[in-house]
């Protein structure tokens, strides 16, 4: 039997690092660094399981490409919505769906909207005492925050392909923190309650969105002077040799910048550690750092896997 569709699944994420979101690296550091946010009621359960709310960081990319559902909940395309949409939309999931319809929020992407949904979730977790989901929502939580924080996903050029910018996308959001995230300094602070997580979602996508106009423009003005060969560059991955952005490139973009791929970081870091905490708190505190729950990245993993190959069985997709 060969399992041709599900190769390609794979082969599509493993293409795809630094398209999707903050790239591989930066959700799994960002849910890595918001453990660190939160109250000592909390933040015993969250270490014993550092390492897999930072590897499965990147679990709703992986899924894109198994749940039709899934890719709209990492974006919103707030140009196609007209003038002032970060303003005149709609904050509430229900309010959303009855004046805009589902099928144009799924089409435009539905991120703020999702984040609360997860929120939610995650919350009805800790009332249930249900060690599992909490870590798995948490995961996936800082992974939908993560996104609302990257101007790129507040707009329909998202790789800037309708700019003549193609690449940008993961040129932002995985590149320059993979190569200046030493620099940044992640001392957010401690996590705080958060009184209405919807509106605060909004509130991240529209910080984000306000900051896309210079993502763009110093791009463009950078290219202009700089030549391919002294844009690019080519570095060994694996046994492939790929192109890249070149250093010098990178670190004049960065630092015309003047600090925003950190800031924007920053802002998902703190945004993660009080969502967790919020949903702690409306989840009636439980004694969490009591749960001897721990659970095993490789069995989890393994899981996923399963489950992928159960989908594409559904579906049709496994090809004798």
């Amino acid at each position: 039997m060969k399992l041709k569709k599900v190769f390609s699944v794979f082969l599509l994420v493993v293409v795809s690092v630094g398209v999707s979101g903050w790239g591989f690296f930066a959700h799994k550091k960002i849910n890595r660094l918001a453990v660190f946010t939160l109250p000592v009621e909390m933040v015993g359960f969250y270490k014993r399981n550092i390492a897999y709310l930072s590897e499965k960081a990147v679990n709703p990319d992986m899924r894109r490409y198994v749940v039709k559902e899934e890719a709209c909940r990492h974006y919103i395309d707030l140009d196609k919505y007209g003038d002032s949409a970060a303003n005149r939309l709609p904050r509430y999931f229900k309010e959303a769906v009855a004046s805009l319809t589902l099928d144009t929020m799924q089409l435009y992407g539905m991120v703020p909207w999702h984040i609360d949904r997860v929120q939610y979730r995650l919350t009805q977790a800790f009332l249930t005492q249900d060690a599992e989901a909490v870590l798995r929502l948490s995961a996936d939580l800082g992974h939908y925050i993560g996104d609302a924080n990257v101007p790129l996903h507040t707009t329909s050029n998202y790789n800037g392909q309708k700019t003549g910018q193609d690449g940008i996308h993961g040129f932002w959001e995985s590149r320059l923190p993979e190569l200046f995230f030493e620099d940044y300094d992640f001392f957010v602070g401690k996590a705080e309650y958060v009184h209405n997580t919807q509106l605060r979602s909004w509130e991240a996508v529209k910080e984000a969105h306000a900051a896309l106009d210079s993502v763009l423009l110093m791009e463009k003005l950078l290219t202009e002077k700089f030549p391919d060969s002294k844009k690019y560059s080519f570095e060994a991955r694996g046994a492939s040799t790929v192109r890249v952005y070149s250093f010098d490139f990178s670190r004049k973009y960065h630092d015309m910048l003047n600090g925003m791929v950190e800031r924007q970081m920053r802002k998902a870091v703190k945004m993660t550690g009080d969502f967790w905490y919020t949903a702690w708190v409306d989840g009636g505190q439980p004694r969490i750092n009591d749960w001897g729950v721990r659970l095993d990245t490789l069995i989890e993993s393994n899981m996923m896997k399963a489950e992928i190959l159960h989908r594409s069985h559904e579906s049709g997709e496994i090809i004798e």
